[in-house]
Protein backbone atom coordinates (compact mmCIF):
# COMPACT_ATOMS: atom_id res chain seq x y z
CA UNK A 1 0.00 0.00 0.00
CA UNK A 2 1.12 3.55 -0.80
CA UNK A 3 0.53 6.55 1.47
CA UNK A 4 -0.19 9.91 -0.18
CA UNK A 5 -0.12 13.26 1.64
CA UNK A 6 -2.21 15.97 -0.08
CA UNK A 7 -1.73 19.62 0.84
CA UNK A 8 -4.89 21.51 1.69
CA UNK A 9 -4.28 24.76 -0.21
CA UNK A 10 -6.54 25.03 -3.27
CA UNK A 11 -7.91 22.10 -5.27
CA UNK A 12 -4.87 21.44 -7.46
CA UNK A 13 -3.15 18.86 -5.23
CA UNK A 14 -6.38 16.87 -4.91
CA UNK A 15 -6.96 17.08 -8.67
CA UNK A 16 -3.49 15.71 -9.32
CA UNK A 17 -4.11 12.82 -6.93
CA UNK A 18 -7.43 12.01 -8.63
CA UNK A 19 -5.72 12.00 -12.04
CA UNK A 20 -2.86 9.71 -11.03
CA UNK A 21 -4.47 7.31 -8.54
CA UNK A 22 -6.43 5.26 -11.13
CA UNK A 23 -3.13 4.38 -12.86
CA UNK A 24 -1.58 2.81 -9.75
CA UNK A 25 -1.74 -0.95 -9.35
CA UNK A 26 -1.30 -0.71 -5.58
CA UNK A 27 -4.00 0.56 -3.21
CA UNK A 28 -3.54 4.05 -1.79
CA UNK A 29 -4.38 5.60 1.54
CA UNK A 30 -4.67 9.38 1.20
CA UNK A 31 -4.09 11.82 4.06
CA UNK A 32 -5.18 15.46 3.95
CA UNK A 33 -6.89 18.24 5.87
CA UNK A 34 -9.30 18.51 2.95
CA UNK A 35 -12.60 16.60 2.96
CA UNK A 36 -12.90 13.46 0.90
CA UNK A 37 -13.37 14.48 -2.75
CA UNK A 38 -16.49 13.42 -4.60
CA UNK A 39 -14.51 11.90 -7.46
CA UNK A 40 -12.74 9.29 -5.30
CA UNK A 41 -13.99 5.72 -5.53
CA UNK A 42 -15.70 4.31 -2.46
CA UNK A 43 -13.10 1.57 -2.09
CA UNK A 44 -10.24 4.07 -1.68
CA UNK A 45 -9.24 5.22 1.82
CA UNK A 46 -9.16 8.91 2.79
CA UNK A 47 -7.92 10.02 6.22
CA UNK A 48 -8.80 13.56 7.29
CA UNK A 49 -5.92 15.16 9.20
CA UNK A 50 -6.53 17.88 11.80
CA UNK A 51 -5.70 21.43 10.68
CA UNK A 52 -2.50 22.96 12.02
CA UNK A 53 -2.75 26.56 10.81
CA UNK A 54 -5.42 27.69 13.32
CA UNK A 55 -4.75 29.42 16.63
CA UNK A 56 -4.43 27.06 19.58
CA UNK A 57 -4.57 27.21 23.36
CA UNK A 58 -1.24 27.02 25.17
CA UNK A 59 -0.76 25.24 28.51
CA UNK A 60 -1.30 28.51 30.41
CA UNK A 61 -4.63 29.11 28.66
CA UNK A 62 -3.45 31.85 26.29
CA UNK A 63 -4.41 31.79 22.60
CA UNK A 64 -1.40 31.40 20.33
CA UNK A 65 -1.20 32.29 16.65
CA UNK A 66 0.97 29.52 15.14
CA UNK A 67 2.76 32.15 13.06
CA UNK A 68 4.16 33.43 16.37
CA UNK A 69 5.31 29.96 17.50
CA UNK A 70 8.61 29.78 15.58
CA UNK A 71 7.04 27.72 12.74
CA UNK A 72 10.07 28.04 10.43
CA UNK A 73 12.79 27.18 12.99
CA UNK A 74 14.80 30.25 12.05
CA UNK A 75 14.15 29.71 8.34
CA UNK A 76 15.10 26.02 8.24
CA UNK A 77 11.57 24.68 7.76
CA UNK A 78 8.28 25.98 6.35
CA UNK A 79 5.81 24.96 9.05
CA UNK A 80 6.45 23.32 12.44
CA UNK A 81 4.90 25.59 15.09
CA UNK A 82 6.08 24.98 18.64
CA UNK A 83 3.41 23.54 20.96
CA UNK A 84 0.66 23.13 18.35
CA UNK A 85 -1.34 20.05 19.45
CA UNK A 86 -2.97 19.48 16.07
CA UNK A 87 0.36 19.68 14.26
CA UNK A 88 1.64 16.91 16.53
CA UNK A 89 -1.51 14.90 15.94
CA UNK A 90 -1.10 15.19 12.15
CA UNK A 91 2.38 13.74 12.31
CA UNK A 92 1.33 11.13 14.85
CA UNK A 93 -1.45 9.99 12.50
CA UNK A 94 1.01 9.64 9.63
CA UNK A 95 3.40 7.66 11.82
CA UNK A 96 0.64 5.37 13.08
CA UNK A 97 -0.59 4.60 9.57
CA UNK A 98 2.96 3.99 8.34
CA UNK A 99 3.54 1.49 11.15
CA UNK A 100 0.18 -0.26 11.21
CA UNK A 101 -0.41 -0.50 7.46
CA UNK A 102 3.18 -1.44 6.48
CA UNK A 103 3.30 1.16 3.72
CA UNK A 104 5.54 0.45 0.73
CA UNK A 105 6.14 4.12 -0.01
CA UNK A 106 4.88 7.62 0.60
CA UNK A 107 4.00 10.40 -1.87
CA UNK A 108 4.10 13.98 -0.59
CA UNK A 109 2.23 16.68 -2.52
CA UNK A 110 3.50 19.00 -1.06
CA UNK A 111 5.33 19.59 2.24
CA UNK A 112 9.04 19.70 2.99
CA UNK A 113 8.35 18.67 6.58
CA UNK A 114 6.29 15.63 5.63
CA UNK A 115 8.98 14.52 3.17
CA UNK A 116 11.55 14.64 5.98
CA UNK A 117 9.18 12.94 8.44
CA UNK A 118 8.29 10.14 6.02
CA UNK A 119 11.96 9.46 5.32
CA UNK A 120 12.70 9.44 9.06
CA UNK A 121 9.99 6.77 9.34
CA UNK A 122 12.02 4.68 6.92
CA UNK A 123 9.67 5.07 3.98
CA UNK A 124 10.64 5.33 0.34
CA UNK A 125 9.54 8.88 -0.36
CA UNK A 126 8.33 10.63 -3.51
CA UNK A 127 8.30 14.43 -3.33
CA UNK A 128 6.10 16.39 -5.74
CA UNK A 129 7.55 19.81 -6.45
CA UNK A 130 6.43 23.04 -8.10
CA UNK A 131 8.18 25.68 -10.20
CA UNK A 132 9.93 28.71 -8.78
CA UNK A 133 13.06 29.60 -6.84
CA UNK A 134 12.92 26.72 -4.38
CA UNK A 135 16.48 26.92 -3.12
CA UNK A 136 15.66 27.69 0.53
CA UNK A 137 16.86 25.33 3.30
CA UNK A 138 13.53 23.51 3.66
CA UNK A 139 13.31 22.66 -0.03
CA UNK A 140 16.98 21.70 -0.13
CA UNK A 141 16.35 19.27 2.75
CA UNK A 142 13.29 17.76 1.05
CA UNK A 143 15.10 17.34 -2.27
CA UNK A 144 18.12 15.81 -0.54
CA UNK A 145 15.97 13.24 1.27
CA UNK A 146 13.46 12.27 -1.42
CA UNK A 147 14.04 9.02 -3.29
CA UNK A 148 12.18 10.43 -6.31
CA UNK A 149 11.15 14.00 -7.20
CA UNK A 150 8.16 14.60 -9.47
CA UNK A 151 8.21 17.80 -11.53
CA UNK A 152 4.82 18.06 -13.30
CA UNK A 153 5.94 20.07 -16.31
CA UNK A 154 8.15 19.52 -19.35
CA UNK A 155 11.87 19.28 -18.70
CA UNK A 156 13.57 22.51 -19.70
CA UNK A 157 10.36 24.53 -19.78
CA UNK A 158 10.58 26.23 -16.40
CA UNK A 159 13.92 27.11 -14.78
CA UNK A 160 14.18 25.15 -11.53
CA UNK A 161 17.60 25.76 -9.96
CA UNK A 162 16.64 23.87 -6.81
CA UNK A 163 16.40 20.66 -8.85
CA UNK A 164 19.72 21.04 -10.67
CA UNK A 165 21.78 19.05 -8.13
CA UNK A 166 19.25 16.18 -8.19
CA UNK A 167 18.50 15.59 -11.88
CA UNK A 168 19.21 11.86 -11.60
CA UNK A 169 16.22 11.54 -9.22
CA UNK A 170 13.81 13.89 -11.01
CA UNK A 171 10.96 12.71 -13.24
CA UNK A 172 9.53 15.46 -15.43
CA UNK A 173 6.10 14.07 -16.18
CA UNK A 174 4.62 16.90 -18.20
CA UNK A 175 1.49 18.73 -17.07
CA UNK A 176 -0.91 16.42 -15.21
CA UNK A 177 -4.54 17.06 -16.14
CA UNK A 178 -7.72 15.25 -15.14
CA UNK A 179 -8.87 15.77 -18.73
CA UNK A 180 -6.04 13.87 -20.41
CA UNK A 181 -7.49 11.72 -23.20
CA UNK A 182 -11.00 13.19 -23.12
CA UNK A 183 -12.30 14.01 -26.63
CA UNK A 184 -13.03 17.63 -27.50
CA UNK A 185 -16.13 18.85 -29.34
CA UNK A 186 -15.79 19.73 -33.01
CA UNK A 187 -17.14 23.28 -32.83
CA UNK A 188 -15.44 26.28 -31.21
CA UNK A 189 -17.55 29.31 -30.34
CA UNK A 190 -16.54 32.51 -32.08
CA UNK A 191 -15.36 35.40 -29.88
CA UNK A 192 -16.12 33.61 -26.63
CA UNK A 193 -13.76 34.18 -23.68
CA UNK A 194 -13.76 32.05 -20.53
CA UNK A 195 -12.55 33.48 -17.20
CA UNK A 196 -11.48 30.42 -15.21
CA UNK A 197 -11.16 30.59 -11.42
CA UNK A 198 -10.28 33.44 -9.06
CA UNK A 199 -7.94 34.88 -11.61
CA UNK A 200 -8.59 38.61 -10.98
CA UNK A 201 -9.95 40.87 -8.25
CA UNK A 202 -13.75 41.09 -8.61
CA UNK A 203 -13.77 44.74 -9.70
CA UNK A 204 -11.13 44.16 -12.38
CA UNK A 205 -12.88 41.03 -13.64
CA UNK A 206 -16.25 42.79 -13.82
CA UNK A 207 -14.76 45.77 -15.66
CA UNK A 208 -12.99 43.41 -18.06
CA UNK A 209 -16.23 41.55 -18.75
CA UNK A 210 -18.02 44.82 -19.54
CA UNK A 211 -15.25 45.98 -21.86
CA UNK A 212 -15.00 42.68 -23.73
CA UNK A 213 -18.79 42.56 -24.09
CA UNK A 214 -18.72 46.05 -25.59
CA UNK A 215 -16.13 44.79 -28.09
CA UNK A 216 -18.46 41.99 -29.20
CA UNK A 217 -17.23 39.11 -27.06
CA UNK A 218 -19.37 36.59 -25.21
CA UNK A 219 -17.93 36.19 -21.72
CA UNK A 220 -18.34 33.27 -19.30
CA UNK A 221 -16.90 33.42 -15.78
CA UNK A 222 -16.68 30.29 -13.62
CA UNK A 223 -14.97 29.45 -10.36
CA UNK A 224 -14.51 32.99 -9.09
CA UNK A 225 -16.75 32.22 -6.08
CA UNK A 226 -18.63 29.27 -4.63
CA UNK A 227 -21.81 30.06 -6.57
CA UNK A 228 -19.98 30.03 -9.92
CA UNK A 229 -18.01 26.85 -9.31
CA UNK A 230 -18.27 24.25 -12.09
CA UNK A 231 -17.10 20.75 -11.28
CA UNK A 232 -16.39 19.86 -14.91
CA UNK A 233 -15.48 22.83 -17.15
CA UNK A 234 -14.30 20.68 -20.06
CA UNK A 235 -17.00 21.76 -22.52
CA UNK A 236 -16.32 25.41 -21.71
CA UNK A 237 -12.56 24.96 -22.08
CA UNK A 238 -12.80 23.25 -25.42
CA UNK A 239 -15.45 25.45 -27.02
CA UNK A 240 -14.29 28.95 -26.07
CA UNK A 241 -12.01 31.06 -28.25
CA UNK A 242 -9.69 32.19 -25.42
CA UNK A 243 -9.25 31.12 -21.80
CA UNK A 244 -8.10 33.59 -19.14
CA UNK A 245 -6.66 31.73 -16.16
CA UNK A 246 -4.04 31.86 -13.45
CA UNK A 247 -0.65 30.26 -14.03
CA UNK A 248 -1.10 27.44 -11.52
CA UNK A 249 0.09 23.97 -12.49
CA UNK A 250 -3.33 22.32 -12.76
CA UNK A 251 -5.01 25.22 -14.54
CA UNK A 252 -2.24 25.28 -17.13
CA UNK A 253 -2.34 21.49 -17.56
CA UNK A 254 -6.12 21.56 -18.08
CA UNK A 255 -5.82 24.30 -20.69
CA UNK A 256 -3.00 22.39 -22.38
CA UNK A 257 -5.16 19.24 -22.53
CA UNK A 258 -7.94 21.25 -24.15
CA UNK A 259 -5.63 22.91 -26.69
CA UNK A 260 -7.19 26.31 -26.00
CA UNK A 261 -5.71 29.69 -26.77
CA UNK A 262 -4.86 31.29 -23.47
CA UNK A 263 -3.97 34.36 -21.44
CA UNK A 264 -2.24 33.35 -18.20
CA UNK A 265 -2.14 35.79 -15.32
CA UNK A 266 0.70 35.23 -12.87
CA UNK A 267 -0.65 35.58 -9.36
CA UNK A 268 1.54 36.33 -6.37
CA UNK A 269 2.62 32.96 -4.93
CA UNK A 270 5.52 31.78 -2.74
CA UNK A 271 8.83 31.33 -4.57
CA UNK A 272 7.42 33.12 -7.66
CA UNK A 273 5.86 29.87 -8.84
CA UNK A 274 3.28 31.38 -11.17
CA UNK A 275 5.59 34.03 -12.60
CA UNK A 276 8.10 31.34 -13.54
CA UNK A 277 5.37 29.28 -15.20
CA UNK A 278 3.81 32.23 -17.03
CA UNK A 279 7.18 33.35 -18.36
CA UNK A 280 7.88 29.82 -19.62
CA UNK A 281 4.54 29.65 -21.42
CA UNK A 282 5.12 33.02 -23.06
CA UNK A 283 8.68 32.09 -24.04
CA UNK A 284 7.44 28.91 -25.75
CA UNK A 285 4.58 30.72 -27.47
CA UNK A 286 1.93 28.69 -25.64
CA UNK A 287 0.08 31.59 -23.99
CA UNK A 288 -0.01 35.34 -23.58
CA UNK A 289 1.16 36.31 -20.09
CA UNK A 290 0.30 39.13 -17.71
CA UNK A 291 0.75 40.01 -14.06
CA UNK A 292 -2.12 40.26 -11.59
CA UNK A 293 -2.08 44.07 -11.71
CA UNK A 294 -3.19 44.12 -15.36
CA UNK A 295 -5.86 46.69 -16.26
CA UNK A 296 -9.15 45.78 -17.99
CA UNK A 297 -8.05 47.52 -21.19
CA UNK A 298 -4.71 45.72 -21.24
CA UNK A 299 -6.45 42.41 -20.64
CA UNK A 300 -9.01 42.95 -23.39
CA UNK A 301 -6.18 43.76 -25.80
CA UNK A 302 -4.33 40.57 -24.79
CA UNK A 303 -7.44 38.46 -25.28
CA UNK A 304 -7.91 39.80 -28.80
CA UNK A 305 -4.27 39.11 -29.66
CA UNK A 306 -4.48 35.60 -28.17
CA UNK A 307 -7.47 34.83 -30.41
CA UNK A 308 -5.09 34.61 -33.38
CA UNK A 309 -2.55 32.33 -31.65
CA UNK A 310 -1.89 28.68 -32.58
CA UNK A 311 -0.24 27.26 -29.44
CA UNK A 312 1.60 23.93 -29.74
CA UNK A 313 0.35 22.59 -26.42
CA UNK A 314 1.80 19.15 -27.15
CA UNK A 315 5.07 20.59 -25.85
CA UNK A 316 3.55 20.65 -22.33
CA UNK A 317 3.25 16.82 -22.52
CA UNK A 318 -0.11 16.38 -20.82
CA UNK A 319 -0.78 13.22 -22.84
CA UNK A 320 0.21 10.32 -20.59
CA UNK A 321 1.55 12.54 -17.79
CA UNK A 322 -0.55 10.93 -15.05
CA UNK A 323 0.61 7.48 -16.16
CA UNK A 324 4.24 8.66 -16.09
CA UNK A 325 3.82 9.88 -12.52
CA UNK A 326 2.20 6.60 -11.49
CA UNK A 327 5.07 4.65 -13.06
CA UNK A 328 7.62 6.80 -11.21
CA UNK A 329 5.84 6.20 -7.90
CA UNK A 330 5.67 2.44 -8.39
CA UNK A 331 9.26 2.35 -9.57
CA UNK A 332 10.34 3.95 -6.29
CA UNK A 333 8.63 1.46 -3.99
CA UNK A 334 10.77 -1.55 -2.94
Amino acid sequence: MIGWYIHHHGFGHVARFLAVQPHLSEPVIALSSMPRPDGLGSEEEWVVLPPDADAFEAADGTRVDPRDADPTVRGRLHWAPIGHPWHRRRLATIATIAAERALDGFVVDVSAEVVAFARLLGLRTVAVTQPGMRTDPAHVLAYDLADRIIAPWTQGAVPSPGLDPHVERVTWTGGISRFDGRPAPDRVDERHVLFLGRVLPPDVREASVRLLTERGWTVTSVGHDDASRVDDPWQLLTRCTVVVTAAGQNSVADVAASGARCVVIAQDRPFDEQRATAEALARWGLARRADDDISPTELADLVERAADDTPEWARWRTAGAARRMAAAIQGTAP
